[in-house]
């Protein structure tokens, strides 16, 4: 990861960059707009991973991505598509269904325009895979981790674990395979499947207990006193923020809620933040070496927010650009300036240094 100084690019940075990505993906089906983006973030990672084991899972995202952009063609295959069609591929032995199965149908004919469709849209849910990598592979969890609000602690330690538990697996599997075709014996099909999965299934087992071991011998989960009425302020401005933000939400997207979305939006942000800030008196804790969130930090989320927001609007002007029409069957135009919108990405490729990053 990019260090200047000694220091790390904030987490929490590359996480929004990413995450603003797979927002931006869910903007368009233009797969020449999805190409770009998993091509620009593919380039960051190169770039700007971090040395440590986390950052190996992104091949294991993409060929995550792979498998659900498979398996959308093959649903639209045997599962057919509401999507009408001219072009027949190819017609599939139809299965009769009763009649409270009305809706769906099994085999009949697939069409061009179907697959097509089909294809857009697993490509956009693989973009988003493919960006959760690349966030993966960017900045370490645990580091993450540290900069969470004191009341949001116990969550982020959960998320955390959630998020490691697949790299890990896949790191076993990848050194189990590997200890097998030393030893000459077989690690593929069934038979290698089975006496692999069962050493990870224990590993991680193993895994599990030493964790919840460490955790309990650190003092995990114990909280400090706090006043009652500390404890029911931040109930209510938490809720009440929440609530707030749900309504200002619901205005903006209303025209009849223009004039106070904004305003009811903004007091439910800062309602929650408040509580959040109150929350944190329970949490016993302290931060070895805090990352600062400075000018690259800014920068970096800054430039994926730019992405979101440009994708966003380039949705609302122009649809068609941004959702290439199936029927009829036309070939995707890549619209300029939302293509020069997701290059501003690459910003953090060029204006971040590169330095390796310590093993957190």
């Amino acid at each position: 990861m990019a260090e200047q100084g000694g220091r790390a690019v904030h987490p929490g940075a590359w996480w929004l960059w990413a995450l603003s990505l797979g927002t931006a993906a869910t903007r368009t089906t233009n797969p020449l707009l999805l190409a770009l983006l998993i091509s620009a973030s593919a380039y960051v990672v190169a770039t700007h991973r971090t040395p440590a084991p986390l950052a190996r899972s992104y091949a294991a995202f993409l060929r995550l991505a792979l498998a659900v952009l498979l398996v959308r063609l093959l649903f639209a295959v045997a599962l057919g598509s509401p999507i009408p069609g001219t072009h027949t591929l190819f017609t599939l032995p139809e299965v009769p269904l009763p009649h409270w199965a009305q809706g769906i149908r099994l085999g009949g004919k697939v069409t061009a325009e179907a697959l097509v469709f089909a294809a857009y849209d697993g490509l956009k849910l693989a973009t988003l895979l493919i960006c959760v990598g690349a966030a993966n592979a960017l900045a370490s969890p645990g580091r993450l981790l540290k900069s969470l609000p004191g009341a949001l602690y116990e969550t982020g330690v959960a998320v955390v674990v959630a998020l490691t538990f697949a790299p890990h697996l896949v790191a076993d599997v990848q050194r189990l395979r590997a200890a097998r075709r030393l030893r000459g014996r077989p690690d593929r099909g069934l038979r290698g499947l089975l006496q692999v999965g069962l050493p990870v299934l224990e590993g991680a087992l193993e895994r599990s207990v030493a964790l919840a071991a460490a955790m309990e011998a650190r003092g995990y989960g114990r909280s400090a006193e706090v006043p009652a009425r500390v404890r029911r302020t931040t109930a209510a401005l938490t809720l009440g923020g929440l609530l707030g933000v749900c309504a200002g939400t619901y205005g903006l997207l209303t025209a009849e809620g223009g004039t106070y979305g904004l305003p009811v939006l903004l007091a439910g942000v800062a309602a929650a933040l408040a509580g959040l800030k109150l929350g944190g008196r329970r949490s016993l804790r302290t931060r070895y070496r805090p990352d600062p969130w400075d000018a690259r930090a800014w920068l970096v989320a800054g430039s994926g927010a730019a992405v979101a927001a440009l994708l966003t609007l380039a949705a609302d002007r122009d649809p068609q650009a941004l959702h290439p029409g199936v029927v009829p069957l036309v070939a995707p135009a890549l619209p300029l300036w939302p293509a020069a919108a997701v290059l501003l990405s690459l910003l953090p490729a060029f204006a971040v240094p590169t330095h390796p990053e310590e093993p957190s």
